[in-house]
């Protein structure tokens, strides 16, 4: 047995042990099932299809298992391996971070121009996250409202906000307040606030559409949902695992051209529910989509002038 052994050793054919094939932890910032979940949720489906052996992605759930707001920490510190959430949830970790919804061009113009790279590089260093993927493309954000708004002041509003809205709130002259998406349906229904902002998608995914009575047109911005991988994990993952999640972000991203006819449809289902379009004239919605970029940008020029100018060269060309 011992010269089978030493035969089979010379020759080459002694099986190499077989990798154990990994499993991440997944929370989404969003109520499960709803717009801002659904391409992560596909996302899931296509790694554990396509990983096989490799790699899978146990899917814990959403705000239920960790607050939206304590995402960022979670996927930081590794109680979470993979997390989809928005920008606007960590500031506190990475307060630059305001510059993704100000792109005007889309994640694979970012991927090409080398943003993507500066972006991923940001996280790394001051999140200890990689990151992996962006969803939200062509979506744009709104002001929606229980009451009538005439010009571009909002004072005497009291406007859900995070910090994507707040600083063209605050030009408008609206007060805003920080509150989840979870609680936002009760305080429209008791009047402690006016309105919220929001993207064109998921207003009748969360309800809202029962206590809104008007959306402000044009929209403004442009969502940013990101897959983030705790940089740790990311790094003890074999380049296999890595390779089948990158091709799923890739494919995942590829579908945000879908968003385009989405927002056709969700805002026509809107109409239907009852919620009355506001529209600017050319003028004004021209001045309201400049002080949107402006107060936008002067945050993040607030906090790094540097960063600000190298993201804004690449999220804007």
């Amino acid at each position: 047995m011992k010269t089978l052994a030493a035969a089979a050793c010379a020759i080459g054919i002694v099986a190499a042990p077989v990798a154990a094939e990994e499993t991440l932890r997944g929370v989404t910032a969003f109520a499960q099932g709803t717009t801002f979940s659904r391409p992560f949720e596909a996302f899931v489906e296509r790694v554990n299809e396509t990983g096989k052996g490799v790699i899978q992605i146990e899917y814990v759930g959403g705000p239920e298992a960790v607050p939206p707001f304590e995402l960022g920490n979670a996927v930081s510190s590794g109680v979470v391996d993979i997390a989809n959430v928005t920008s606007a949830f960590y500031p506190n970790l990475l307060p630059t971070g305001d510059a993704l919804h100000l792109a005007t061009n889309t994640v694979q113009d970012q991927r090409e121009n080398g943003c993507f790279d500066k972006i991923d590089a940001l996280h790394q260093e001051q999140m200890n996250v990689k990151f992996l993927a962006r969803t939200g493309d062509h979506i744009q954000f709104h002001l929606y409202t229980t009451k009538p708004v005439e010009g571009l002041d909002l004072s005497g509003f009291t406007i859900r906000t995070t910090p994507v809205y707040r600083a063209l709130l605050e030009e408008l002259g609206a007060t805003p307040v920080r509150t989840a998406p979870g609680e936002v349906y009760t305080a429209l229904e008791r009047g402690a606030i006016d309105g919220y902002g929001w993207p064109v998608q998921g207003i009748l995914d969360l309800g809202w559409d029962e206590q809104t009575k008007y959306r402000i047109d044009p929209g403004f911005f442009q969502v940013d949902v990101n897959f983030l991988v705790n940089l740790d994990r990311w790094n003890d993952l074999s380049d296999e695992a890595r390779a089948v999640l990158e091709e799923a972000a890739l494919w995942t991203e590829a579908r945000n051209e879908d968003n385009i006819r989405v927002n056709e449809e969700e805002a026509a289902k809107q109409l239907e529910a009852g919620i009355e379009v506001i529209t600017f004239d050319e003028q004004t919605a021209a001045n309201y989509l400049e002080t949107a970029q402006n107060a936008g940008w002067a945050i993040v020029e607030g906090i790094d002038a540097q960063i600000a100018s190298d993201l804004r060269a690449c999220l804007n060309d």
